[in-house]
């Protein structure tokens, strides 16, 4: 394993295929499912929320779909391929930490659910629960890529026999009132924030879908890994937010999400209910493995910004027990019973944080230097991407700033936002300014020796 280290093509393996069952079983677990709690507990209504759910899914699951296209043809991990927008060094600050705030925050999210699952399922402790779960999932995240993938694939067909037993149940409970799919009312406040929600929820996977794309051979186009990713990603995401709002509508806004999901299944049949919850935390363990993965792999890119770091499994296996301490604390902390507002709040600070990244990244990426980049300068502090890259950090703070005025969180609200009667339009400001912004400051660079120096190394191909 590379660590984040580069992939050479000696060593790239798989089928594009592989990318559809990863991306397919990472929506299917009690997270994501609860992702459709929050998502209804804003009152938008049940079919408003169903609306804005879809169109949030397709909006946020197309940035991140273009994000894992970079996998196969950079062979580098989503997060190291910054430092040419942000620098060595400036990489570290604006973008890994973040990343690791994600981190942390998905995975105090698994924690709370998985501790709920356990004690549900099998009325042990909480906190033993969650350790078990975690201690799955760190097992899988030391072995790393090749497992992750592989456990994946074996879990697509019997989550899906799940999901499909459980909307069935959904749709039939009694306990839905007879008018829950009449539009209502639109509320386009809370229609917004649902559709950051869900948006902020799928743009939450951009700073590490790569990852899982890298080591595809080279000769994999961005075509064919975009659609293995955004079809798989985005049509799972809708059907399970959509299927968590249903059967959190008809438990009652005083039912956790675990004990919403149990509660619709065994309509339908005494006992599936521990049968569905069963499968939804199997599917969590997976996304955890991934969640601490990636959280792993943001501190070592951290500590390599300050001092070199030697990949090994034991630097893996104490960035993974460095994510359980500061995971567990934070968990404790929140409790089960503040789940719904810190998750809700948790999708809504994320989506703001990677609006701006995720522009800045593809612009750079996509139309600045078309794909070009010399390897062996991102792994240097030196090299011509600089410690700071003022462009990116610039770009980033002033769209940052950019969207505050049309934010809308628990805390506050922008007074762009309030004069919108309390509409988020956040987004649509941070990604058009960070990227026009960091194209306007790329003028100035030197692309032509920069071709001239990827066409040298011969390692990457570069769009003249």
């Amino acid at each position: 394993m590379h660590s984040i280290d580069w992939v050479p093509d000696s060593e790239r393996h798989g089928k594009v295929s592989h990318l559809g069952a990863i991306w397919f079983v990472g929506d299917i677990n009690l997270t994501a499912m609860a992702t459709g709690v929050a998502a209804l507990s804003i009152g938008a209504g049940l079919t408003w929320t169903i609306v804005a759910t879809v169109l949030g899914s397709l909006f946020g699951t197309f940035f991140m779909a273009f994000h894992s296209a970079q996998g196969p043809q950079l062979g580098l991990p989503q997060l190291v391929q910054s430092r040419p927008q942000f620098g060595y060094i400036g990489a570290a600050v604006t973008v890994w930490i973040f990343a690791l705030i994600n981190y942390v925050a998905y995975n105090t999210s698994d924690a709370i659910l998985s501790g709920d699952a356990f004690n549900t399922l099998f009325g042990i402790n909480t906190n033993i629960g969650y350790f078990l779960a975690a201690s799955i999932a760190a097992l899988i995240a030391l072995y790393g890529y090749h497992w992750i993938h592989r456990i994946n694939r074996w879990l697509t067909w019997p989550l899906l026999v799940v999901m499909a037993i459980l909307t069935v149940a959904a749709l039939g409970d009694s306990r839905l009132p007879v008018d829950a799919f009449a539009f209502g009312e639109f509320k386009g406040a809370a229609f917004m924030t649902v559709f950051v929600i869900v948006a902020g929820f799928q743009l939450g996977w951009a700073p590490y879908v790569s990852d899982y794309s890298r080591y595809l051979p080279a000769t994999v186009g961005v075509r064919s890994t975009f659609w293995w990713t955004y079809l798989p990603s985005g049509l799972s995401a809708i059907w399970v937010f959509c299927l968590g709002s249903v059967m959190y509508a008809a438990a009652g806004p005083s039912a956790t999400p675990v004990q919403a999901f149990k509660s619709a299944a065994d309509q339908l049949s005494a006992g599936f209910g521990w049968v569905a919850i069963l499968g939804l935390l199997v599917g969590l363990l997976s996304v955890m493995a991934i969640n601490q993965y990636g959280g792993m792999m943001s501190m070592i890119s951290i500590r390599d910004s300050i001092k070199p770091v030697r990949a090994s499994r034991q630097i893996r296996a104490i960035g993974i027990g460095i994510m359980f301490v500061m995971v567990w604390a934070t968990a404790q902390f929140v409790g089960v019973d503040r789940f719904n507002t810190f998750y809700g709040n948790v999708l809504i600070f994320l989506a703001y944080l990677f609006t701006p990244w995720t522009a800045i990244n593809l612009v750079d990426y996509f139309f600045v230097r078309k794909g070009g980049y010399v390897i062996r300068e991102i792994f240097s502090a030196d090299g011509i991407y600089g410690r700071w890259g003022w462009r990116g950090n610039l770009a980033y703070a002033i769209s940052l700033l950019c969207m505050v005025p049309f934010m809308v969180t628990t805390p506050f609200t922008g007074p762009g936002a309030a004069a919108l009667g309390g509409v988020d339009i956040s987004m649509f400001v941070g990604l058009p300014v960070a990227g026009g912004l960091y194209l306007w400051f790329c003028r100035s660079l030197d692309l032509a020796t920069e071709r001239r120096m990827v066409d040298e190394e011969g390692i990457l191909p570069v769009a003249h």
